[in-house]
């Protein structure tokens, strides 16, 4: 492996590919990740999503300490720095280490003063913090939110982006027993709900299968589809196979299908440590063919806009410019969805996003190209959903809901009846 370096080194790296080279970090991850060892890897990847939810308040309480803007590495230095200090870190040991990254390189060594000089001024106010505003979401994002849900439903929405989310477990058997167990809270919509989880695999039931990790927004799909036993099912876009792992403890018979064979992999040892049965085929959706399923779950390719609260650096690595694409490849989907559906059987759509194109228009569209469908919202009607979250076309699920309890996923949950 190398050299092994400090956790606070590697998640500037980390700050540096999303904010500078605009790289999400599940793509920059696993290279970083390579160089800590295996017991700081958690607080690696922590420390990093702390730095991103509080960026803006990091910025304000750095602007009067600074005359001019710093080099980009000694910036994402000072942002980790402020967001640990001022959220309970050991100033003693922040500054220290982040003063070590500042020598640590040639472009910046000269610098360490001034880091070391910011960061004790900035614990000697840090009493400040918690009067700061709630980080917004940047304006490519913001503006159309609030043309579709107003400034009040996009406030809420960044105040609960702001904290750090809990855990949510989806249980193979039942769901009260597991939250008993491990301490947790059983949501309204079945999903046991964690704080302060801690390492995952290190859990009780995780080695033997007992759950696995799954929003409760993310949850809610398969539950819709509620298929019966021994139908079969498509799971269209599979990986990591959370779904795939619902239908088959509901006793379908699921096929798995997705584009990527290294996601597949995932797939198959998440099946094999829960011990649950499916077929697993990896290839395009758009051009797979077999004969008509009884029921099918597409949770298509999106923007991702609803898993902020879980994925700070989406907002900074993405700018909306590449979203259209992901509009049109959806439509793609519903109608090669509903080809491969029987008539009489129910096609569930969904997508973790927040905008009204990846939801409510979808819809809408599909409705406009075929006549053979239409929407079953008595499908929706599920335990702990409130008949709020249901519009004429779908479920949506905004990140604010349940917030008292940690809030969700953003989501639009849909099904199609075709006749």
């Amino acid at each position: 492996m190398g050299k092994v370096l400090d956790p606070r080194h590697i998640a500037v790296d980390l700050l540096g590919d999303v904010l500078d080279e605009r790289r999400l970090l599940s793509e920059a991850l696993p290279r970083r990740l390579a160089k800590v060892a295996p017991e700081d890897r958690t607080r690696t990847q922590r420390l990093t999503l702390l730095a991103l939810r509080n960026m803006d308040r990091a910025d304000r309480m750095l602007g009067p300490h600074l005359k001019k803007r710093p080099p980009a590495r000694v910036l994402n230095i000072l942002r980790l720095g402020v967001a640990e200090i001022c959220t309970g870190g050991a100033a003693h040991g922040v500054v220290n280490s982040l003063v070590a990254a500042t020598r640590a390189t040639r472009e910046t060594e000269r610098m360490a003063g001034l880091v070391n000089a910011v960061l004790r001024k900035v614990d000697g106010e840090k009493d400040k913090w918690d009067g700061l505003p709630t980080p917004r979401l940047p304006k490519w994002l913001r503006k159309p939110l609030i043309a579709d849900y107003g400034k009040a439903q996009v406030e809420a929405i960044e105040a609960v982006q702001a904290m750090a989310p809990p855990l949510d477990l989806t249980a193979k058997g039942d769901p009260n027993s597991l939250a008993q167990r491990l301490g947790g809270v059983l949501l309204p919509t079945g999903s046991v709900r964690l704080q302060d989880a801690g390492q995952v695999t290190g859990l009780d039931g995780y080695d033997t299968g007992e759950w696995w990790v799954q929003d409760a927004s993310a949850a809610l799909p398969a539950k819709v589809l509620a298929p019966q036993a021994g139908a079969r099912v498509l799971d269209m876009c599979a990986a990591p196979g959370g779904k795939t792992m619902q239908l088959a403890a509901m006793g379908a018979n699921v096929t798995a299908l997705d584009v990527s064979e290294l996601r597949m992999k995932r797939v198959a040892e998440n099946l094999a440590r829960t011990g649950l049965p499916a077929r697993l085929v990896v290839g395009d959706a758009l051009e797979f063919d077999e004969p008509q399923y009884d029921a099918i779950l597409l949770d298509a390719p999106c923007t991702a806009t609803g898993t902020i609260r879980r994925h700070p650096d989406l907002p900074h690595a993405k700018d909306g410019s590449d979203f259209p694409g992901l509009f049109e490849l959806q439509e793609y989907m519903i109608d090669r969805a509903l080809g491969l559906l029987k008539p009489g059987g129910r096609l569930v759509f969904c997508t973790c996003s927040l905008l009204i194109d990846e939801g409510e228009e979808q819809v809408r569209d599909a409705l406009g190209r075929h006549a053979n469908i239409q929407v079953d919202l008595d499908a929706l009607r599920l335990p702990g959903v409130d008949d709020d979250w249901i519009g004429p076309e779908g479920m949506r699920i905004m990140p604010h809901f349940n917030a008292d309890l940690g809030g969700m996923d953003g989501f639009f949950i849909t099904a199609f009846r075709k006749t």
